[in-house]
């Protein structure tokens, strides 16, 4: 059972005599004004496990319109209403208009692990007539994903006015924003594979300059939203989730962008490129494992997240992963008549010698964290879908192209074979997850008042 530190459960009177004090309406909408319960204040009367301290922060979002970012007012006519549990199948159906202010920037993990498929996909190892090709498919798929989910977003900034600011400023879902740019990021990788020609000079510096602009505005954002964060919020540790390494995510997969895009470029632009690489990813490297130490100490002070949020700790598999399979790519990205010094000491093969030692290194880390997020899953799996399941898709992508690049540079048969069954596993996932992302939709599991990321529960 997970442990939160001086903290007693929160009974389910107490949970329903604070909720009931205050009744919330669905806006625009011609319903009775309703009560619903927390997010998991009620969860033991669904098999869950949560504590105390969960329960009351999911009851006091709940109570102060957090989850609807403060838009719900409280109702006079007590008498009236009806408790709501949003947990009940037979609970309220709402409209589009109404979902659509749920509609978190945790969407864009959809695209973000589609586009890693497509990419894994390319990268197969043990290739057969046709797999290209679907991995062409993919890739279109996922930009019609990728354009379709914007255009929503901001069908809800301008039917809600006001979301946008609140949507990155909140203590939760704003730390999902950066999945927009880790969505790019995997457009401009997918694009290097399957629409950028060899020798098309046009295209060769269009993806170039992606690149350099992909840099800044990533950049800008690692800066800008850590800055944000430590001013605008207190958050305490015994609540860190691996999602506070989000916001640099995307300047670290600059790394990996340099190192797909490298040996496809000029000589004179493909150095620049994984020096920029390189920098990006050290960074992103850096600040991830200054907050495993914040991670690791919450877990070892607190336990582990409660169970709906497990596979969000998967996160924690990808820094190493993608900064090991950057190593590897950008070394091999370098043109074959690098010498920094031209005196044959510390040229190419040495760098790339060096970055085979390095990505195994990180590689062993990723693995710890694959086995410490798998087990944490098994021993108490989620029972109501989260966008956070897409966090067992991407990370563990990185990590099985990591594989496969260390199993090329070692030439290792055996290893390439065991990436090849990873790589299925991985598939049989994504279509559980895509299915279970889809019936949540239907059934109004998620896009829904107190169970998406507009709300605090864990």
């Amino acid at each position: 059972m997970e442990r939160t530190q001086g903290d007693t459960p929160l009974s389910k009177e107490a949970t329903s005599n604070q909720v009931s004090a205050h009744s919330l309406s669905f806006p625009d909408s011609a319903l009775t004004p309703l009560q619903y319960g927390t997010s998991f204040g009620d969860e033991k009367r669904h098999g869950g496990l949560m504590t105390g301290a969960q329960a009351s922060s999911a009851a006091s979002s709940i109570i102060d319109g957090k989850e609807t970012h403060g838009r719900d007012a409280e109702s006079g006519d007590h008498g009236h209403s009806e408790h709501i549990d949003i947990y009940d199948p037979n609970r309220p159906k709402l409209g589009i208009r109404q979902r659509l202010h749920h509609f978190t920037w945790a969407w864009f993990t959809l695209p973000m692990s589609t586009g890693g498929l497509s990419l894994l996909i390319f990268a197969q190892p043990h290739q057969f007539p046709g797999l290209r090709q679907i991995g062409l498919f993919v890739y279109i798929v996922n930009i019609i994903i990728f354009v379709s989910l914007t255009f929503t977003m901001l069908s809800r900034f301008f039917l809600h006015h006001g979301d946008f600011y609140k949507s990155i400023s909140h203590p939760r879902e704003g730390f999902f924003f950066p999945t927009y740019f880790l969505s790019i990021a995997t457009l401009i990788t997918s694009t290097q594979r399957y629409a950028i020609p060899a020798h098309d000079t046009a295209l060769v510096w269009a993806i170039q300059t992606a690149f350099w602009g992909y840099v800044v505005i990533t950049l800008i954002l690692a800066v800008g939203q850590y800055s944000f964060v430590f001013a605008a919020h207190n958050l305490e540790l015994q609540t860190m989730m691996p999602t506070w390494i989000l916001p640099i995510f995307p300047i670290m997969l600059s790394g990996t962008i340099a190192s797909v895009i490298a040996d496809m470029q000029p000589d004179i632009s493909a150095v620049p490129i994984a020096i920029a690489g390189m920098s990006c990813q050290g960074l992103g490297l850096s600040v991830a494992v200054m907050m495993y130490a914040h991670m690791v100490g919450r877990l070892m002070s607190a336990g582990l997240p409660n169970r709906e949020h497990r596979p969000g700790l998967f996160m924690n598999v990808g820094p190493p992963a993608f900064t090991a399979l950057a190593f590897i790519g950008m070394a091999n990205g370098l043109p074959n008549t690098f010498d920094r010094e031209m005196d044959g000491f510390i040229d190419v093969h040495l760098i790339r010698t060096f970055a085979i030692i390095g990505a195994i290194f990180l590689w062993a880390l990723s693995l710890w964290w694959f086995f410490i997020a798998a087990i944490a899953v098994i021993s108490s799996r989620p029972k109501y879908f989260h966008l956070g399941w897409w966090a067992m898709i991407f990370p563990n992508t990185g990590f099985i192209l990591a594989t496969i690049s260390i199993g090329n540079e070692l030439g290792n048969e055996a290893v390439l074979w065991v990436t090849t069954g990873m790589s299925i596993c991985l598939l049989a996932m994504y279509c559980f997850v895509f299915y279970s992302h889809v019936r949540a939709v239907i059934v109004q599991d998620i896009m829904y008042p107190g169970r998406d990321e507009d709300v605090n529960d864990h």
